[in-house]
């Protein structure tokens, strides 16, 4: 598109967008809600609060509703078992949560995956 028919498009669009705004200033309704806005904030200046204390004190079940999903998000899934290798071979120990770990791969890789879990001292 050329930046000439894109200048004409947006100028276009603006107009359009000028009427609206001009119809919407003329509508009631909008002259209702934000009055009823301003007096609103007024108040809540007036006691000192937020937002937020208002729609609590309105609706207290959206509180409850807020405050649920952080206390089951941080439990939801629980923590791995603590596992102790311990080598025979060298009297070395791992304590490892998961299978990952570095040292406990490269045993698994020397001596086989049966023979380093026959290893295993503790699993708590």
């Amino acid at each position: 598109m050329s930046l000439l028919n894109e200048y004409i498009q947006k100028e276009q669009q603006l107009k359009q967008l000028q009427e609206d705004l001009q119809r919407l200033e003329g509508d009631q309704r909008l002259k209702s809600e934000l009055e009823f806005k301003s007096k609103l904030e007024a108040l809540m200046n007036e006691f000192g609060k937020r937002p937020a204390d208002v729609v609590a004190l309105l609706e207290p079940s959206s509180e409850q509703r807020s405050a649920a999903p952080k206390a089951a998000a941080s439990s939801s899934r629980r923590k791995r078992r603590l596992k102790v290798y311990k080598n025979p071979h060298n009297g070395e120990v791992i304590e490892t949560r998961g299978g990952n770990h570095k040292g406990l791969r490269s045993w698994k890789d020397e001596y086989g995956e049966e023979t380093v879990e026959s290893w295993l001292q503790q699993d708590s």
